[in-house]
Order: structure tokens, then C-alpha cells, then sequence
């Protein structure tokens, strides 16, 4: 049995790698995030509502709305869960005992930077899942670049900083200044079996549109093409660069800047900011949802 909407809200971590390094991005777009985690803790902080009673009842509802399968939340959550995947030969636990300790190097050994094409239908991938989330969210055709793209624009908080840690832990640490034009050309000269061979691919490929993988590579295509403007805006508008990053990251992981490929395959193992931000979207939406309807 799959856990209940309140049980992940109730289970999102206060600490730990995942949360210093989102928070590590805060100098990008201050004051967006706060880590938000317990169900009636969420509704009171969404809806600024103190009445006991009336919390428990936007709870209820949100719940219900969250376990009707005609709707699209169960999806998205899945989408966001699974597209965190792979965590590969690093565990969290491991890592978070060595964080602030100087044997980071022992680790590198266990990890090894993924290839620029791996790395760019990765990230493609990535930004079609939140595509596809955002559409299941708001009970819209999957294939809706249009819709994502007008949304994109007003995004805030905790899917602000998803796209952020997309742009920034996905993007620019391993792809380096020119990620989107990078990842574009990776993923334009990728064929089906490029895409089929992709572990994140993969996982989430049966909510990507298209009948075929090569239909499914000309969304994929489509979608970073269509939102590749959006993501160099944030970064030119953010001042965000590699450097500026690996110096935040400096704050709790030890490396050496000649390393620094490999923080990009410490961090894909390690943060599980889709999920983690992606919980807090989902509980925001229905809990919006559930005020509305009461």
C-alpha cells in the first residue's frame, strides 16, 4: 500500500544533504523556499488558518481529493518520486556521515561522473516530468507545453526551487555555462536507443507522451527547446554560475576544484530535491484546492 499524502508530508526531512543543499541555492532566489514539512503544519502555513476544526477538514478533503484515482495527484507524485531515482553506489546515510570531514576523495572512487549525452537526456527528462506533473496536477493534456510554459513564468516557492535545483544541479555544476544549448544538441542528436538505454528515462517513460520512443525523444525535444529560454533567463537574471555554486556547496561537502565533475554525480545520487519539493507542490495544490472546495 502506497503511503498516504500525509504520511510524506509527515516524513519530509527537517535536515540533511538534501535540504543544506537546496538551501545552498537560497543566495539565487532569496526568501522563495521555506522547507515546509508536516501535513497541519502545511495547511496552517498555506492557508493561515488557526480553527482546529476547520484544519482537520481542509485535511480531510485534501486527503480524499489525493486518493480519488480520476485525478492526476497519485501520478505526479509517483512522477517525482521516481524520477529522483538511481541513487547509485552512494547512500545518503553514508555520505551524510563524511559531510564537513575531508574524506569526500575516499568516496570518488564509488562514483563517476555521467557522460555529457547521459547527462543532458537526464536533465531533459527531468524538466518533461515536472512538464507532465504540472499537467496531471491541474487535470490538463499531458503534452501542454504552452500551458507549462505560461506557468512557468509565474512560478514561486517550492517549484521555483525544483526548477532552480534543475537548472543549477542538473544543468550548470555538470553541463558547465552553455548547459542548454548543450543538452538541446545531446538530446537532438540522441536516437531511441540513446533514450531506451537512459535509467531516468526509463523510470517515468510511461506518463511521457508520444506512442513510440522516437516519438517520446521529439516531445522531450520539444519541451527543453520550448522552456531552454526560460531556464538561461533564470540563470543570467540570477547571476547564477558553476563557480558561485561549488563555493555554496563548499559549505558542508569537502572537494577540491579540480573535482568538481564529480560533485555533479555526488549531488544526482544524494539530493532528492524533485521529491522532496514535489511533496510540497502537491500538498500546496490540494490543499488551495481543498479551501475552495469547502
Amino acid at each position: 500500500m502506497s503511503k498516504s499524502i500525509f504520511e510524506l508530508v509527515d516524513e519530509l526531512p527537517t535536515g540533511g544533504i538534501t535540504v543544506m543543499a537546496m538551501k545552498s541555492l537560497d543566495t539565487l532566489i532569496p526568501g522563495q523556499w521555506q522547507n515546509l514539512t508536516g501535513f497541519d503544519n502545511t495547511i496552517r502555513a498555506v492557508t493561515g488558518e488557526t480553527d482546529e476544526a476547520l484544519i482537520q477538514q481542509i485535511g480531510e478533503r485534501a486527503v480524499t481529493l489525493y486518493n480519488d484515482k480520476s485525478q492526476g495527484y497519485q501520478r505526479a507524485y509517483w512522477l517525482y518520486d521516481t524520477v529522483q531515482g538511481g541513487s547509485g553506489l552512494l547512500g545518503a546515510a553514508a555520505l551524510a556521515n563524511r559531510i564537513g570531514q575531508d574524506t569526500f576523495l575516499g568516496f570518488l572512487k564509488h562514483v563517476s561522473p555521467k557522460p555529457e549525452k547521459a547527462q543532458s537526456i537526464d536533465l531533459s527528462v527531468k524538466l518533461v516530468t515536472e512538464l507532465v506533473a504540472f499537467c496531471q496536477i491541474n487535470g490538463i493534456p499531458g503534452d501542454s507545453i504552452g500551458d507549462f510554459l505560461g506557468a512557468l513564468g509565474d512560478y514561486s516557492g517550492e517549484s521555483l526551487m525544483r526548477m532552480a535545483a534543475l537548472v543549477c544541479f542538473d544543468g550548470l555544476i555538470p553541463l558547465g555555462p552553455e548547459f542548454a544549448e548543450k543538452a538541446l544538441g545531446n538530446v537532438q542528436s540522441s536516437n531511441a536507443s540513446d533514450l531506451e538505454g537512459n535509467q531516468t528515462y526509463k523510470s517515468v517513460k510511461d506518463l511521457i507522451p508520444g506512442n513510440s520512443s522516437d516519438d517520446k525523444l521529439g516531445f522531450i525535444a520539444q519541451s527543453f527547446d520550448s522552456t531552454k529560454g526560460w531556464m538561461k533567463n533564470f540563470v543570467s537574471s540570477t547571476g547564477a554560475t558553476q563557480s558561485g555554486l561549488m563555493n555554496n556547496l563548499k559549505g558542508f561537502i569537502d572537494f577540491t576544484d579540480d573535482k568538481a565533475d564529480y560533485v555533479g554525480a555526488l549531488l544526482d545520487m544524494n539530493v532528492k530535491y524533485y521529491r522532496h519539493t514535489g511533496i510540497q507542490t502537491l500538498v500546496r495544490r490540494l490543499i488551495e484546492r481543498a479551501v475552495a472546495e469547502i
